[in-house]
């Protein structure tokens, strides 16, 4: 059984819409605290509204996660608004498709600039909070294509093993933080990113829900905090 999380605060990027809208409402369920990011102002306010009506707090950075001064000050305003975090999870991203040959070099770049920059950016700005904290857990939503790799999607799956690379070396790193680190990579989710305005006719209900994914995060970070609490009194009351 896992541990309680309600009083936390998460930050979530890519709140609007798919597995970061799903995620954000299954936290506020828990009685989490949440800081919204995405691009759309209008699309996070509507999901703000959802995440409030169940008693949280829930602040909204309207940013595009590739710019890290744009970053580094939406992350100050949700410290000052909710406080600072002590859940990160970045869902942020985009898909490409196309062959290296194939490929607009412009979009290539902007892969990386999202899909890793990005993840660099929000985990720069937000990783000190846990630092100060000594805790923390930071999820990286990943995809199968960044364990193994398929034709015709090089910068995709290129983005998504970077990022992979990234959090195994941070999860080292911040260990002695107490910060957990991990990457989940599913493979289709029915969401606009996996299948774009195709959405309606694809048979989206035979696939991973966005739901299934909250709910599996959900249960990973009660899990987390148990671990966490159970490290704590050992050490409390044998610390050698």
């Amino acid at each position: 059984m896992g541990q309680n999380i309600k009083g936390k605060v998460a930050y979530v990027t890519g709140a609007g819409r798919g597995i970061g809208k799903a995620t954000v409402l299954e936290l506020a369920r828990e009685g989490v605290d949440i800081g919204l990011i995405a691009r759309t102002e209008s699309t996070l306010n509507e999901v703000a509204e959802e995440v409030r009506s169940y008693g949280v707090q829930a602040s909204v950075a309207a940013v595009d996660i590739s710019d890290l001064e744009a970053v580094d000050q939406a992350v100050e305003q949700l410290k000052k608004e909710i406080g600072p975090a002590d859940i990160l999870i970045n869902n942020a991203g985009i898909g490409s498709k196309g062959t290296l040959l194939e490929s607009d070099p412009d979009e290539w770049k902007r892969t990386f600039e999202v899909n890793v920059f990005g993840v660099y950016h929000v985990t720069r700005a937000v990783l000190p909070h846990m630092v100060e904290k000594d805790r923390g857990d930071i999820i990286n939503i990943s995809s199968s294509n960044g364990l193994k790799a398929t034709a015709g999607s090089s910068s995709y799956s290129g983005s998504k093993f970077a990022l992979q690379g990234m959090t195994e070396a941070l999860m080292q790193e911040v260990r002695p933080n107490n910060i957990r680190v991990q990457t989940l990579n599913p493979s289709l989710v029915a969401t606009e990113l996996a299948f774009g305005d195709q959405l309606e006719e694809s048979n989206a209900d035979k696939f991973m829900q966005p739901e299934d994914m909250a709910e599996y995060m959900v249960s990973l970070l009660k899990l987390n905090q148990r671990i966490f609490i159970k490290q704590s009194l050992q050490w409390a009351t044998n610390p050698f």
